[in-house]
């Protein structure tokens, strides 16, 4: 348990650094966007990016102001770490199929053919099928020491543990982010559009007749960033929904197994008194 626990906090570190990179750089590159893309005077008539009226889409959201390139590094990171979860995930359920494997692992493992199962995950690889091999071996183990079901049961369970505390829990890195994000979506978007608000009232504000242009882009920087805010949110919750029932599926693809292998070896211990 104790190298289970090192090798937990090395990963845990090394991934927050390059977690912590991995957000430096997405808002780089949406500052980038923001800015160059966005930003160009070819958007703009005149080619004036503070006075000019926006001629497309690119320039409208441009003048949602400062917080536009941060709530597109948002976006950004909704997107990279939901990409690198996939992957993770997949590699974790293995290289076939996961429901065809654990169907065929149930049958070998009821049927008493565990070496058939450990070659099933062998071939299947993953975090899913390493956690089963591990129950596997440690059943053959109890079944050559005689122990009881209750024992074994026990010994199985843990065996699992152990070996789910090592495998799983990359599987949750960077959740946390997307989950996150969630909020900070909503929160960012909404602190854009109070900063157009303030601008719009401003306009208003004024002696005399109200300035309609200042007034014009303070409205528009609202909804910009209230439109960008909102799309950054709906895009986490959808990824964090997804991310988590698939890993709750490869949690309880484990649980089952580990339940299947201990009420095997019962079988095996009622036969023996028969």
């Amino acid at each position: 348990m104790a190298n289970v626990k090192a090798k937990k906090e090395s990963t845990s570190n090394g991934g927050g650094m390059v977690s912590g990179i991995i957000i430096a750089l997405c808002i780089f590159v949406g500052w980038l966007i923001w800015s160059q893309v966005m930003g160009d005077p070819t958007n703009f008539e005149g080619g004036d990016t503070e006075k000019g009226h926006p001629l497309n889409t690119l320039g409208q959201v441009y003048k949602g102001g400062f917080i536009v390139p941060v709530l597109l590094g948002m976006l950004l990171m909704v997107i990279v770490f939901s990409i690198e979860r996939f992957f993770v995930i997949t590699k974790a359920a293995g290289k076939g199929n996961l429901d065809k494997f654990m169907k065929a692992i149930q049958v070998s493992i009821k049927s008493g053919d565990i070496d058939g199962a450990i070659v099933s995950c062998d071939k299947q690889q993953g975090s899913v099928a390493n956690a089963i091999k591990s129950a596997l071996v440690k059943y053959q183990e109890v079944k050559k020491e005689g122990f009881t079901s209750e024992e074994a049961a026990e010994t199985i369970h843990k065996e699992i543990e152990e070996i789910t505390a090592l495998e799983m829990p990359m599987l949750e890195k960077n959740m946390t982010i997307i989950s996150s994000l969630v909020s900070l979506g909503t929160l960012g978007g909404l602190l854009g559009t109070v900063s157009g608000m303030i601008k719009a009232f401003g306009a208003l504000a004024t002696a005399g007749t109200p300035d309609q242009a200042a007034l014009a882009v303070g409205i528009s920087e609202a909804l910009i960033n209230t439109a960008t805010g909102i799309s950054t949110s709906i895009a986490a919750i959808v990824a964090y929904n997804f991310f988590t029932s698939k890993i709750d599926d490869l949690t309880y693809s484990i649980d089952e197994a580990g339940t299947t292998i201990v009420n095997t070896y019962r079988h095996f211990r009622g036969s023996l008194k028969q």
